[in-house]
């Protein structure tokens, strides 16, 4: 598989976490999400989480399984965030490495094809959803508010990278406008 596909994810929300509805997940047959943390749940410069984060994630728990998996690891932090959400986790994971990833969907009991891997990173998050085969749902990061937004360098340098390799980076909003505009048509 190439390096662009193994990059490509499945959906581009184009927005934060918070976003993502149980009828965006409905429509694509996810029954599961793994969730990375740092950025994708939480602003790295935070260790609460927002009543929004927790208002969203007991929106999904009566229909969606979630696990939390985090390359972080600190215990402290991470047990912190998962417990205020009520969920499992798991920290250290090391993507793109799968092992991780693959004993949260094991635990879940669910085929990696209804489980969504969901993080703000292309060459950790996406890439290893992708290598297990399960949905794979690229978010913008999670700032905190109270500082002035800054770039997130990396994160551009995996996007200017990851385009050169053949990702489309088109947000699920742009594309949903398109279809509907092709519909009037």
């Amino acid at each position: 598989m190439s390096w662009g596909k193994l990059l490509q994810p499945d959906l581009i929300l184009g927005d934060s976490i918070l976003n993502l509805t149980s009828e965006i997940l409905q429509q694509h047959n996810i029954r599961g999400l793994v969730l990375d943390v740092d950025e994708t749940l939480v602003p790295i410069s935070m260790s609460e989480t927002s009543p929004e984060l927790q208002q969203w994630i007991q929106s999904l728990s009566p229909s969606i399984q979630v696990w939390l998996v985090s390359n972080n690891i600190s215990q402290m932090r991470i047990s912190r965030i998962a417990k205020s959400l009520n969920l499992p986790y798991i920290l250290g994971a090391r993507k793109p490495s799968r092992r991780k990833l693959r004993q949260a969907v094991d635990s879940m009991g669910l085929p990696f094809e209804q489980v969504a891997m969901v993080g703000d990173r292309l060459f950790t998050d996406v890439l290893a959803g992708n290598r297990l085969g399960m949905f794979t749902i690229l978010v913008e990061p999670m700032v905190n508010p109270a500082k002035i937004q800054k770039r997130y360098l990396l994160r551009d340098i995996e996007v200017w990278f990851s385009q050169i390799l053949g990702v489309s980076l088109i947000p699920w909003q742009q594309i949903q406008q398109n279809i509907t505009d092709l519909d009037r048509s």
